[in-house]
């Protein structure tokens, strides 16, 4: 008898060993997939934030610029120095490891960040037109590509935003369980 009592206690031993190992690890993995979502959330506002500031700036320049407040050749250093950063930017989205889920509101990001870099260049376009307006009569050509170019400016920068907005408010599907039985 005093056997099956010790097989009895060995067994119990290894069934709740087993039970806290496996709740262990599913803690890990929850944890894990927390902590990813956090980390690919602050990443993507980082990214949002600081293309929120650039494309302001630059966006302020090109509206002076469109409505003749400033020549054009006043764009001549801050355009080159705002593509450069449009470049960065996109470069430092894509390199953003978002899970599943938030990885398609980064790739938006990249897609807008992408549009704003096209615009800048349209912009550019608008800008060398304009200096050289005066001998070939070009000018309406050149404030429609400087306004184009700012429209879609706004409009990526928008964009931006808004992916950021619903990044910050995207949970994983862990957290998401986690606030539907809280919830009840």
């Amino acid at each position: 008898m005093p056997e099956v009592a010790l097989l009895l206690s060995v067994a119990l031993g290894l069934a709740l060993a087993a039970g806290a190992w496996i709740l262990l690890s599913r803690t890990g993995i929850v944890a894990a997939e927390s902590r990813d979502a956090s980390t690919g959330r602050a990443s993507i506002a980082s990214v949002a934030t600081r293309a929120e500031a650039s494309l302001a700036d630059i966006a302020a320049r090109i509206d002076q610029v469109r409505r003749g407040q400033v020549e054009a050749s006043e764009l001549a250093d801050p355009l080159p120095v705002a593509q450069a950063e449009v470049a960065e930017l996109v470069d430092d989205a894509r390199s953003i490891r978002a899970p599943a889920g938030l990885d398609r509101i980064r790739n938006e990001i990249v897609a807008e960040l992408e549009r704003a870099g096209r615009a800048l260049d349209m912009v550019e376009h608008g800008r060398t037109i304009m200096l050289a307006a005066r001998l070939r009569g070009r000018e309406l050509e050149a404030q429609t590509a400087v306004k184009r170019g700012y429209l879609n400016l706004l409009h990526a920068r928008e964009a931006i935003v808004r992916h950021a907005a619903r990044a910050a408010a995207w949970q994983s599907p862990t957290e998401a369980r986690r606030d539907a039985r809280r919830a009840r």
